[in-house]
């Protein structure tokens, strides 16, 4: 199993750096120092979103700027949108900009593509909310087309139709392309459908949901003859690590209700725009009573805690990963940014080095391997 790192910080303030170190990047100090790490260790990936008009994820506009940023500071990495919000964009500039990074990064990228679901985002495209996912895989079906140098035929200013491709010319010779899935099933069939890997987390589903998933989306591979066993699902899960539970427990709390307070304001304002929350449901504005929000973020915390994060210790957090890897899952995308203190995030990843190390296929073919000769010798 594969491990990468994802980000989608909940403050337009920059994160604090180390009071003795320079903070170049001001609020992206962590995105860069946790990408070099990452890039040095032998992490998979890192993610960066798409994100507007909000705290929520606001730091994040716009991936392909950060993906060029990264590009010029690491050099084995892989650097994904998760997610690009595609219908907010021409597919022309998406192939363009991520041809741009693919050249600097040395043939390093990947996109996951989503269709967005928060109303007040597509201020810039508002004219197609609506039928914003089957436009989502309509770029997705024409930016692959453009990255294999391909042409699209477009109208110009006087109308007359002309044939469009994109220069640089990427390194790659097929752009890499994930979906992205909040939970709902049909997406998972359909990314399946389309050969592409998938992006997914468990907010909204919980483990054995997403392993019925996977299982749905490796079927949808095989029926469109694509090989199941190729397409790469990865896991979001947030992700702190240290050497005691209770004191990562104590260090994590406040800061992961608060994210998740700003998370379920966003929520909040895109139903009373009369859009869609995220998966895609649609729910009736209301405001919850302040007593039952601390409750619900009490509760929520708990369940993260316990069932659907990666907050605790390395040895605390095994089982959850053996479960992860037996629903079928390739990766995880490690959300490291929740806590606002720079610091402990990157002291952190020190542990969570060492769950990759444990969960990498050569270590877990030596484990198996010693197991069996261990066994053997007590024969």
């Amino acid at each position: 199993m594969d491990f990468g790192l994802l980000f989608f910080a909940s403050s337009a303030e920059p994160a604090a750096a180390p009071a003795e170190a320079p903070s170049p990047g001001g609020a992206y100090h962590l995105l860069t120092e946790a990408a070099r790490f990452a890039d040095e260790r032998g992490f998979r990936c890192v993610w960066t979103p798409e994100r507007h008009f909000h705290p929520f994820g606001g730091l994040f506009p716009n991936p392909s700027v950060l993906g060029a940023a990264l590009a010029m500071i690491t050099r084995r990495i892989e650097i994904r949108a998760g997610s690009l919000i595609a219908p907010l964009h021409d597919v022309l500039r998406i192939a363009e900009d991520w041809s741009v990074v693919d050249n600097l990064s040395g043939g390093r990228i990947a996109i996951s593509f989503g269709s967005g679901w928060n109303i007040e985002d597509f201020v810039l495209r508002p004219e197609v909310y609506a039928d914003r996912q089957a436009h989502m895989y309509r770029q997705i079906q024409e930016a692959r087309a453009l990255w294999r140098g391909e042409r699209l035929a477009r109208r110009d200013s006087n109308g007359r139709e002309v044939r469009i491709g994109i220069y640089p010319r990427p390194v790659q010779a097929e752009l890499p392309v994930w979906v992205t899935s909040s939970g709902n099933l049909r997406t998972f069939e359909s990314a399946g459908a389309i050969g592409a890997n998938l992006l997914t987390h468990l907010i909204g589903q919980t483990l054995d949901q997403a392993a019925e998933k996977v299982r749905s989306y490796r079927a949808a591979r095989a029926a469109h003859g694509f090989d199941p066993s190729t397409g790469k699902v990865a896991l979001m899960l947030h992700t702190f690590l240290g050497s005691d539970l209770d004191a990562v427990r104590e260090k994590v709390r406040t800061p992961f209700r608060e994210y998740l307070r700003s998370a379920l304001s966003l929520e909040q304002l895109a139903a009373a725009g009369g859009g869609a929350i995220s998966g895609g449901h649609r729910i009736a504005a209301h405001e919850i009573p302040p007593e039952a929000l601390e409750e619900l973020l009490d509760l929520t915390f708990e369940r993260y805690l316990h069932s659907a994060s990666l907050l605790g210790t390395p040895e605390s957090c095994r089982e959850l990963l053996w479960r992860v890897e037996s629903a079928g899952i390739d990766e995880i995308a490690c959300l490291i940014d929740f806590l606002d203190d720079t610091g402990a995030v990157l002291a952190g990843l020190e542990h969570l080095d060492e769950v990759r190390t444990a969960f990498s296929a050569p270590s877990l073919e030596a484990a198996t391997q010693a197991a069996a000769a261990s066994f053997s010798e007590e024969l």
